[in-house]
């Protein structure tokens, strides 16, 4: 799309030293940064001028000379004659990625959210602008410390969300509690502090919309809640839910800090269920087995129950009851969907479902017992081999009075189980957090807690199948709130590498899942760069290549480089490269091509030697960056069909660290439709005076169509005009003549000139004729062409307007 205006100006003051003079070397100053406007017409393609009613697509491009660290830019854009000549276009508005929209209804004032048409100044904001402006960055999450959060003791295993901005979040929810009780939980990791938006916990509800307060909430949690993350939309998460009509999957959105529904599955009451175990994913379904043994099913990308739902029974009922808490849990194996059920009374059984058949697994038409009448478990989990691959389900009792641990395989024959739970003596042992090592051993982290322990870790190492090298058996935390945390479970965080766990004592704490040492002294970031969101021109050509990715406001005294990593990948794709880091911190993007690869996630995990890069308010960041042109902001106007709005202009102003910017002036001339065209008028007369001073240019006349008989005899047939050139509007005139054929002084006396809409022209000649030649007939036209009318636009021309000189005889 072409431009059709664009002025740039830059001025850049160097100072010089003389050759061969010893002087001071004077660093010249540093370059201010450049706002360049330009606009294109979206409606009409290359239109200049534009039309009324185009929509005309205003562009600004920020080159920011400002230092290398992050320092604040704002760019403000009032929007001329909005309202009157052009009128914002709701939505339109556009910022690079790391600014922040505003929008303004008085010019002061900004809020937001966009109020649509009603704009009439915009404003992009960015506190950590750096320069360039091709770049983006994200907080490098410090070592997470024990943290006491508003769990009320019963907040369960943590759920890690990183916001756009890299801020890193925990979020919890307490297990069985009713449903108008508050118990939602967020804590800001990057703060150590609650998240913004409290106070917490919140309570959760079946209506979609923001997150209520007090004791409003309609959902009660369940015993031993799973979670699962919604794989197409970052933040969406889906928790089993109880209300008091029915149980089903729960909905929440935790970068909108809001409920995102709720959707029924099986009714409560006879023949219904009471409550169910948590959810599992697997081929785009939820899973959850109800209180009366039934599974249940819901689409994940349609949010609908899944056809056939709710299916036969794969085991014995649990606590089927009002305000009863089914005691149990599930995994997924190879596809299938395994639950565990401790019924009342009896022994504790693990069940299969085939998603493909929608019945019980081949080999599972009974549930298989795990342990004997009298025991009870929290958990189910995945059994894997030495390669990794996913060959069957366990469970692990709760230890009375010792654990029992008993493991299945996919088609229900008995399974080595892990044995690092058979030391344990009346604790609780809940489901595991499963994670790839740096070492590639693929390793379960278990939270246990009970009798005379006051919260561990178990782990165990499927690839080695034993209890994991290097890692206390059980892994106690003194240091996180004198050891008494009550282990619930943990969350493990991809990019810092480091374990999130939360359990009964309400404490939030890192946990090394290598050494099980606690803070986890490691950090990390992940910034997604797509040098594309930096332009909304339409245009192509503006990126250039990938260049690197830098550690900012660190010591690398304090990493231990050798030992961090990093992974690149297309975006939401698989990893591309592992680029190392060189002695500076860095790490070279150049050899990944950006038409190749249109959007990375350049993900760091380093290995700290300590945390003091990290206090003091000193926040380090992973920078990203590419070479490309200057980033843009953009928004849209449509021209008003006013007649009188005849251009569309616009101006941006700003200041960053270099100081106050303003941008050049782009003015593009509105055309005149057809509704817009203008009355032009000429009207020709004689003067009827007898005196030659009353015709002269202004004289009073009298000025007439017909001369009086016999006249011009007496002035010698020496007749004086006057035409008059009116142009009544709604538009302006450019380039007007007159048509005169018989009197050429008339048009050398008019030459060319404009004439503004509500205004006229007179223009005054005279002509020597012979009186034989009488009576004479003067006529006289205009051409013009409206203001603003596009190139090649051909002239218009008026009616033709007349006056007679009379003989002696008469007309």
């Amino acid at each position: 799309m072409r431009y059709l205006r664009s002025t740039l100006a830059i001025g850049i003051a160097f100072a010089a030293v003389a050759a061969g003079v010893s002087a001071p070397v004077t660093a010249a100053p540093a370059a201010t940064s450049v706002l360049t406007k330009s606009a294109q017409d979206v409606t009409s393609p290359g239109a200049n001028p534009v039309n009324h009613a185009d929509t005309v697509n205003w562009v600004l491009s920020y080159a920011n000379n400002g230092p290398d660290g992050p320092s604040a830019a704002t760019i403000t854009d009032p929007i001329a004659g909005a309202g009157t000549t052009q009128t914002y276009v709701p939505g339109s508005l556009q910022v690079p990625p790391g600014w922040t929209p505003s929008w303004s209804t008085d010019g002061t004032n900004y809020q937001t959210t966009d109020p649509g048409a009603a704009t009439v100044s915009v404003r992009a904001t960015n506190p950590g602008a750096r320069s360039g402006g091709t770049n983006l960055a994200n907080i490098l999450l410090a070592p997470v410390k024990p943290t006491a959060t508003a769990t009320g003791g019963d907040g369960y295993s943590p759920i890690i969300f990183r916001q756009p901005n890299g801020t890193v979040e925990a979020w919890n929810m307490y297990h069985h509690l009713v449903a108008a009780a508050p118990k939602l939980v967020c804590t800001d990791l990057t703060a150590g502090a609650p998240c913004a938006g409290g106070p917490w916990p919140r309570p959760v509800n079946t209506a979609p919309g923001p997150f209520g307060s007090g004791s409003t909430g309609d959902i009660a949690s369940t015993l031993t809640p799973q979670y699962v993350q919604d794989p197409g939309r970052p933040g969406v998460v889906y928790y089993a839910a109880v209300t008091a009509s029915s149980v089903g999957v729960g909905c929440l959105d935790l970068g909108a800090r809001a409920n995102c529904g709720y959707f029924p599955l099986v009714t409560t009451g006879s023949g219904g269920a009471y409550g169910l175990a948590g959810l599992v994913a697997t081929g785009g379904n939820l899973y959850g087995v109800g209180s009366n043994g039934q599974v249940l099913c819901l689409t994940i990308a349609s949010q609908s129950p899944c056809p056939g739902q709710p299916y036969a029974a794969i085991v014995p009922a649990n606590n089927n009851s009002p305000g009863a808490n089914y005691l149990g849990s599930m995994a997924i194996a190879a596809g299938k969907v395994f639950a565990s059920s401790s019924p009342s009374g009896g022994a504790p059984v693990l069940g299969c479902f085939d998603p493909a058949t929608a019945t019980a697994c081949a080999g599972w038409a009974t549930p298989h017992a795990i342990a004997p009448a009298g025991n009870s478990t929290y958990n189910a989990y995945t059994a894997y081999d030495t390669a990794s691959n996913a060959v069957g389900a366990c469970a692990t009792t709760t230890g009375n009075p010792t654990s029992i641990s008993t493991c299945f395989t996919v088609s229900g024959a008995p399974l080595a189980a892990p044995t690092v739970f058979n030391s344990l003596t009346n604790q609780l042992v809940f489901n595991p957090e499963t994670a790839v090592g740096s070492d590639g051993h693929l390793r379960s982290y278990t939270g246990t807690w009970g009798g005379s322990s006051t919260g561990d870790t178990v782990c165990y190492d499927w690839t080695a199948a034993a209890a994991c090298a290097g890692f206390p058996l059980p892994a106690t935390h003194p240091s996180a709130n004198g050891g008494v945390t009550r282990d619930y479970g943990y969350a493990f965080d991809q990019t810092t590498r480091c374990l999130f766990g939360l359990g009964d004592a309400g404490i939030l704490f890192s946990e090394d899942p290598t050494t099980s040492s606690s803070p986890c002294i490691h950090s990390g970031a992940d910034v997604t760069l797509t040098p594309s969101a930096f332009y909304c021109d339409g245009g192509t050509g503006h990126i250039h290549s990938y260049t690197n990715a830098r550690l900012e406001n660190m010591n690398l005294a304090n990493v231990d480089l050798t030992a961090s990593t990093a992974d690149v990948s297309d975006t939401g794709g698989p990893v591309i490269a592992h680029p190392t880091f060189a002695p500076d911190g860095t790490l070279d993007l150049s050899g990944i091509s950006p038409a190749a690869h249109p959007s990375i996630t350049v993900s760091a995990h380093l290995v700290l030697n300590n945390s003091n890069d990290f206090t003091g308010g000193n926040q380090p960041h992973l920078v990203v960056a590419f070479v490309g042109d200057a980033p843009q902001v953009c928004f849209k106007t449509t021209v008003s069909t006013t007649c009188t709005a005849t251009a569309v202009s616009d101006t941006a102003t700003g200041n960053d660290a270099t100081g106050a910017l303003t941008s050049n002036t782009v003015s593009l001339p509105v055309a005149p439709g057809p509704a817009c065209q203008p009355t032009v008028t000429v009207n020709k007369e004689i003067c009827v005076s007898v005196h030659d001073d009353n015709c002269q240019p202004g004289g009073p006349g009298p000025w007439a169509k017909h001369a009086t008989p016999g006249l011009l005899g007496l002035l010698l047939a020496n007749p004086h005009w006057r035409i008059t050139v009116t142009d009544t509007g709604p538009t302006d005139i450019t380039g007007v003549t007159i048509n005169d054929n018989a009197a050429p002084s008339c048009r050398s006396a008019a030459g060319t000139f404009d004439l503004a809409a509500g205004q006229s022209k007179q223009i005054y000649c005279s002509t020597s004729l012979l009186i034989s030649l009488l009576p004479f007939t003067n006529t006289a036209s205009a051409t013009y062409t409206p203001t603003n009318s596009p190139a090649g636009t051909p002239p218009s021309r008026t009616n033709d307007s007349s006056a007679v000189a009379c003989s002696l005889l008469g007309c």
